[in-house]
């Protein structure tokens, strides 16, 4: 599901549940990214598929990447594999503005 900015850090900010994940490349986690985010490079392919099956598929997810198109990519990903409840932020960390490190 695509979620505007608001929506999507006001859900993330009150979901326990909660799994952030970052499908951008190392380096650019490196320059900056969300707090508390697990970085997973959907550019991986296969080694993608692989890291995600070893996640908890309970969890909901929240994920990012640079502008919103990788992320809605593996939004689609996810769902194929199992994963119930996924959302993307539009706009990606470009547009973010609540916290990065």
């Amino acid at each position: 599901m695509n979620l505007s900015q608001e929506e999507w850090a006001e859900q993330f900010k009150n979901d326990d549940n909660a799994f952030l994940l970052d499908v951008r490349t190392p380096e650019e986690f490196e320059d900056t990214h969300i707090p508390g985010a697990t970085n997973i490079d959907i550019y991986k392919g296969q080694g993608f598929i692989y890291e995600v099956d070893e996640l908890d598929k309970s969890k909901n997810f929240y994920v990012y990447c640079r502008s919103g198109a990788r992320s809605a990519k593996a939004c689609q990903i996810l769902e194929e594999m199992g994963i119930e409840n996924t959302y993307n932020l539009l706009g990606g960390i470009m547009e973010w503005e609540g916290e990065t490190e």
